[in-house]
């Protein structure tokens, strides 16, 4: 049953304090199956924050982020939207992977709201350690940390928002846009998805311009 990771993040947190207090977290129930936590990777003073789901099944065995499909085309989609990778910081909502299993496969499983308030704390931790200017949500788990139960991709992405949440290191503004691992599944309407993606990715790219 999750609870909260807050017992386990640092009090002062800087990128190094989170990474080795990472993996002893027992915040909810999801750290007992999975391989390892997955933190974030990228520079410390990164403008950009991107904030995923949760890590997949190839994060959850190399224990970084984005090192699979999806994040090999939000790489692409960053690069196309003129956004340089120096200048992120990518990470997850939830740290640790949840899945079902048949056979041998591991089977992506959406985390609950509990996981995701149960990891909050980490994302907090990390926002206050890089503070970035401006943060890009991909897809609905991120959007849902952040905005609440109601959120819905279609109905926020593309646009700079305020930052919703009380906090002493507040972004400058928040973009949604669309998780890759939705364009990959978009099939028939793949370029579409794909050219909408990078569509709300230079909206990001335009005020990280305007610093």
């Amino acid at each position: 049953m999750a609870e909260s990771a807050e017992a386990w993040v640092p009090d002062e947190p800087s990128l190094d304090r989170i990474r080795a207090a990472l993996p002893a977290c027992r915040g909810c129930e999801l750290y007992a199956p999975a391989t390892q936590a997955v933190g974030g990777a990228g520079a410390a003073d990164a403008d950009l924050m991107v904030v995923g789901e949760q890590p997949g099944d190839h994060e959850d065995r190399e224990g970084r982020p984005f090192v699979g499909p999806a994040g090999t085309l939000l790489d692409r989609a960053l690069a196309d939207a003129g956004i340089d990778p120096g200048r992120v910081y990518t990470t997850n909502v939830v740290k640790h992977f949840r899945f079902t299993t048949r056979g041998k496969r591991r089977i992506h499983e959406s985390p609950g709201r509990e996981h995701i308030a149960a990891c909050l704390p980490w994302l907090e931790a990390e926002l206050a350690a890089v503070r970035p200017t401006g943060v890009v949500l991909l897809g609905g788990t991120a959007g849902k940390a952040i905005y609440g139960s109601r959120f819905k991709v279609g109905e926020r992405r593309g646009v700079l928002a305020d930052w919703p949440l009380e906090s002493e290191v507040a972004p400058s503004w928040v973009l949604a846009t669309t998780h890759p691992s939705a364009v990959l599944r978009a099939r028939d309407a793949r370029e579409a998805a794909y050219d909408g993606l990078v569509a709300d990715l230079r909206v990001a790219a335009e005020a990280m311009a305007g610093l």
